[in-house]
């Protein structure tokens, strides 16, 4: 069985990591979405309240969300897997993931690191941009899931 694991912070989950993330399941014989803490950033929504809302939007049976704090390859060591998916945006997310690639490869090289780029409408979407322009009233709808859509309003307003 081939497991791949999409590592981020989702903080929120966007429709760019979900397309990301499904047509991973369509590659890969189960996909582990691995709930991470990035320590440059203050958090929207705790990691178990994370792991809610991504659950809430997968539609793929070969799917599942886990949580871990340590590096990367640890965990991909853990589960066996054969593969870690990024998902690219721009050429700058290229750099960066690069070198995070040849760093995994590295310290774990049963495991590869496989790019997928975004699609277009989806080439500008970040979690911070989508906390953004709720924060400041703008309307996320096309950004992320409709099922979570409210919570991340709520949480703006600081009604959550």
């Amino acid at each position: 069985m081939k497991i791949a694991i999409c590592p981020g912070s989702f903080d929120p989950v966007t429709l760019g990591h979900l397309d990301i993330i499904e047509r991973a399941a369509d590659i890969f014989d189960e996909v582990i979405v691995l709930v991470m803490s990035n320590v440059s950033k203050k958090p929207m929504f705790s990691t178990d309240e994370r792991i809610e809302l991504i659950k809430r939007c997968l539609k793929s049976d070969n799917v599942k969300v886990d949580t871990f704090d340590g590096l990367l390859v640890d965990y991909a060591k853990q589960k066996g897997a054969a593969a870690i998916v990024k998902g690219l945006r721009a050429m700058s997310d290229f750099d960066y993931e690069f070198q995070q690639a040849l760093t995994n490869k590295s310290l774990y090289p049963k495991c590869e690191t496989v790019f997928l780029t975004a699609k277009g409408e989806n080439m500008f979407l970040s979690s911070s941009m989508v906390k953004q322009v709720c924060a400041l009233g703008g309307d996320i709808d096309s950004f992320v899931p409709a099922a979570i859509a409210e919570d991340i309003y709520k949480r703006c307003k600081g009604d959550f």
